[in-house]
């Protein structure tokens, strides 16, 4: 019999509310299969099964939100393991030390973090699902199950529970038929969800703690759009989307990082921590619902078709609610892309504990002066885009910021492209 606790899944994240089990007490749960749904502060996820075996308990009942370390459920299996695991494939000394690092017992935690209370009238719990426990809302054959998140919704919105139509299993409320009741009732107010608080959260601690500065410079895409003109067309057929500037983007950073490595940096306790590899966080919008930043590991290792392949896949994972812990730690650097609509540029805050952030704004033809071999200037039409750095004042100073973002702009600006992506199509 194994103990399944629940991960890590980032470096910030404390709790987890279970919102899906996939299987019910009883069932054989393919080792790797999706085993349950947890939504986070970050992100929702589904969570692959551990170990393979027979479910024979559920602990943690959906709408549950638990801490780190507590236990979800048992699983009865022939395969060696230890008596008890996180919910994730085998992670490093270092995550087992913050799944373990609870100060509680799996019975202690498990026994604090039932969140679903059980009616009278009915088992809508369903089979083989645990049930919490708790008060109900209502009273005699009226009373309702509610998990914390929706009851926290209705406290929140001073809202009835009889007034919502629930569509979960046995007419239990969720959290998505609330929020699209306050969707569907003018004059409401929004609750911020579980990422948008944590947005929210660590915006202002970042802006708090560290003295941001920006710094930006207009670079001229021309060198990167003879390539893009060149083999969008076979990129668009071959990978089903367009062969955008990011990719371009992010080799120039990881090559102008080697000469400016305190920009691949994180604050330490009057320290500055500065990084070997540089693991890149994008920034995904959710559906305008909140932003999470996977990360693309050693992007300084691939080439420019694998970093437009990997992040665009660790994009997909996140608005897919798929990512797992691997995705969401060990950041080094951050890029944000609000180009797709045309910004003229912005200036983002800093992703904690790193020290700078990039933001990719909107690349438009316009009339510049072209200066050519033998200094004639001319007016001719570029592509042109700002590309504006936030950085942490504690770390370097303006001076280091600039010649970072000179030597970026070189690279964009004289770097060849078309050479580039052949000889990287012939490996060399």
């Amino acid at each position: 019999m194994t103990d399944v606790l629940l991960p890590q899944l980032g470096e910030t994240v404390t709790e987890g509310t279970i919102t899906r089990w996939f299987f019910g007490v009883g069932e054989t749960v393919p080792a790797g299969a999706p085993l349950y749904e947890v939504s986070t502060e970050k992100v929702d996820s589904e969570v692959p099964s551990p170990l393979g075996g027979v479910l024979v308990e559920i602990i943690t009942s959906e709408g549950a939100t638990i801490p780190v370390g507590a236990l979800l459920c048992r699983i009865d299996s022939d395969e060696p393991s230890s008596s008890a695991i996180a919910g994730v494939a085998p992670a490093d000394p270092e995550s087992r030390a913050g799944v373990g690092g609870t100060g509680q017992s799996a019975s202690d935690q498990s026994a604090g973090a039932s969140a679903v209370v059980a009616s009278p009238a009915a088992d809508v719990a369903g089979p083989g699902r645990a049930a919490g426990t708790g008060a109900e809302v209502g009273g005699g054959t009226g009373a309702r199950l509610l998990s914390p998140v929706v009851r926290r919704l209705l406290a929140e919105n001073g809202l009835d529970p009889a007034r919502v139509r629930g569509t979960g299993l046995g007419g239990r409320l969720t959290r998505g038929d609330v929020e699209q009741f306050l969707r569907d009732n003018p004059g409401r107010a929004e609750p911020f969800n579980r990422i948008r608080k944590a947005t929210a959260r660590h915006m202002v601690g970042s802006k708090a703690t560290s003295p941001h500065v920006l710094t930006a410079m207009e670079v001229d895409f021309d060198a990167v759009d003879r390539l893009r003109v060149v083999e969008k067309e076979a990129w668009r057929a071959a990978e089903g989307r367009s062969l955008t500037y990011l990719p371009f983007i992010v080799r120039a950073v990881a090559e102008a990082l080697v000469d400016h490595p305190r920009i691949n940096a994180s604050v330490g306790d009057d320290e500055l921590i500065v990084h070997g590899d540089v693991n890149l966080a994008v920034a995904v919008d959710l559906g305008f619902e909140g932003l999470v930043a996977p990360i693309v590991h050693k992007v300084g290792d691939l080439s420019i078709r694998d970093l437009a392949r990997s992040i665009h896949e660790v994009a997909g994972r996140a608005r897919d609610r798929k990512l797992v812990r691997a995705d969401l730690v060990g950041g080094t650097f951050t890029v944000t892309n609000p180009g797709q609509y045309g910004t003229l540029f912005q200036f983002p805050i800093i992703n904690q504990p790193q020290v700078a952030i990039l933001s990719t704004d909107g690349i438009a033809r316009k009339p510049a002066v072209v200066v050519d071999a033998d200094g004639v200037e001319t007016i001719g039409v570029r592509p042109l885009g700002i590309l504006a750095l936030a950085w942490d004042h504690r770390a370097f100073d303006g001076a280091y910021a600039a010649a970072f973002l000179q030597d970026l702009k070189r690279i964009l600006e004289t770097t060849d492209w078309v050479g580039r992506w052949a000889n990287e199509a012939d490996g060399t």
